[in-house]
């Protein structure tokens, strides 16, 4: 089986999102202060901190929502084969995901309308350009 381009060889998780912010000096001042004083590593140790902690703090919020809108959390992924499973048996998916939705590259954008009814994604998405477009009006 060959390696997933979402997986480095090296490590068992996912590539990492890229997100990029606005912050005023005075925080951004703040920051700098912290990590010459060896409080975090580098800027972005404290920014990922301050998210997980904020995310800790709101943890029984989010597993509740998961529960109630029945919402995957951590990583789906999607194969051609899947879908053709989901295709044989006459079903149509509504697909929630909290964390990271992946649909193989060998799935056509034929095959994904085919299948899937309804695509949520908290987070990220990782398909081919052309199964996105096609699925752009199934997005919630």
């Amino acid at each position: 089986m060959p390696a997933s381009p979402l997986l480095s060889p090296k490590a068992a998780k996912p590539v990492d999102e890229k997100l990029t912010i606005n912050i005023g000096c005075v925080d951004l001042g703040q920051i700098d202060l912290l990590v010459q004083e060896g409080f975090y590593a580098n800027r972005t140790d404290l920014i990922r901190t301050a998210i997980r902690n904020q995310i800790a703090t709101h943890a029984d919020v989010v597993r509740q929502v998961v529960t109630r809108k029945r919402i995957v959390l951590g990583i789906q992924q999607f194969s051609a084969a899947d879908l053709g499973e989901v295709l044989a048996a006459g079903q149509k998916l509504q697909i929630r995901v909290l964390g990271l939705a992946v649909i193989a590259p060998d799935v056509t954008p034929e095959l994904a309308l085919a299948t899937i009814e309804s695509l949520t994604v908290l987070g990220a998405l990782h398909a081919s350009p052309a199964v996105k477009t096609a699925l752009v009006g199934r997005l919630l």
